[in-house]
């Protein structure tokens, strides 16, 4: 009954089913593990830090990641330039920051945001940076890119004003090799209010965590759809073969010719083994 299952017909769906599964196991495990990260992620982005927390040296904490984001950073060294970020909210007002690049000790500057102010982005309202020699402690930032949550990235800003902070954009502005991170002070002075540090980018649960949870699902549903076609043709093969043999089939139909040339192929494999000497089991 079950010699069609060595039919060349059904080596090929027995091949295909065979690598289908275990790749079918590998990319929907895959996906799984991508989901994980990232819940791990961003788990350990949004961890609260110790309030105790002692500051550490810039320089130790780079290149900022998942650990060092947000940690207290300190840098030593005199302001320069100031600009303002506009169009940045804080507790659903409107507002901007003021941002002044601090040249460090080891010659390279890092954009400081000494805190934040509300309304239209105005270089009268911002207070100035203190003059001679400071020492700076505010929570470390990744920089930012066009993908951020509340970046100005399309450009066009008046003289003075930066859409994105982050290295690659202030480059061009200032003659001063940068870090390629910021900081953002916690007690800033001056009636600004402090920045909170964020998360660093794609550590959230986005929607591109949860697509990986759906393409998850979607390679675990193949699985069971070829195990399913796999026995509904089993299946089906076997129920036409008991029609055959009953004479329930029309002898004119594609299912009993195929009935026909499975029972024949089973027929060969006895003649074949007499041929050989062997005599078939029975």
């Amino acid at each position: 009954m079950h010699r069609f299952l060595l039919t060349p017909r059904w080596w090929g769906i027995n091949v295909f089913v065979a690598l289908a599964v275990p790749f079918c196991l590998f990319m929907g495990s895959w996906q799984l593990g991508r989901f994980e990260a990232r819940v791990d992620s961003h788990r350990e982005a949004n961890a609260e830090r110790p309030a105790d927390q002692v500051a550490a040296p810039l320089e130790s904490l780079l290149p900022v990641d998942t650990q060092t984001s947000g940690r207290l950073a300190s840098a030593s060294g005199e302001y320069g330039e100031q600009m303002l970020v506009p169009e940045r909210r804080l507790d659903g007002a409107s507002g901007f920051y003021v941002l002044t690049l601090l040249k460090t000790d080891s010659g390279k500057a890092v954009p400081v945001v000494r805190g934040w102010l509300p309304g239209v982005a105005d270089p009268a309202k911002a207070p100035a940076a203190p003059t001679g020699r400071v020492e700076v402690t505010g929570a470390l930032q990744a920089s930012e890119n066009a993908g951020t949550k509340g970046v100005h990235a399309q450009g066009g800003l008046p003289s003075g004003q930066l859409g994105v902070i982050a290295a690659a954009t202030l480059v061009n502005l200032v003659p001063h090799d940068l870090y390629d991170a910021w900081l953002t002070v916690q007690t800033p002075v001056d009636g600004m209010l402090p920045v909170p540090a964020q998360a660093p980018t794609n550590t959230g649960l986005d929607l591109k965590a949860f697509q990986n949870l759906g393409y998850t699902g979607e390679w675990f549903v193949f699985v069971a759809f070829v195990l399913f076609m796999w026995f509904r043709l089993y299946r089906r093969e076997v129920e036409t073969l008991r029609d055959a043999e009953a004479g329930l089939l029309d002898p004119s139909s594609p299912a009993a010719a195929g009935s026909a040339a499975a029972a024949a192929s089973a027929a060969a494999a006895p003649e074949d083994q007499s041929s050989t000497g062997i005599a078939p089991v029975r």
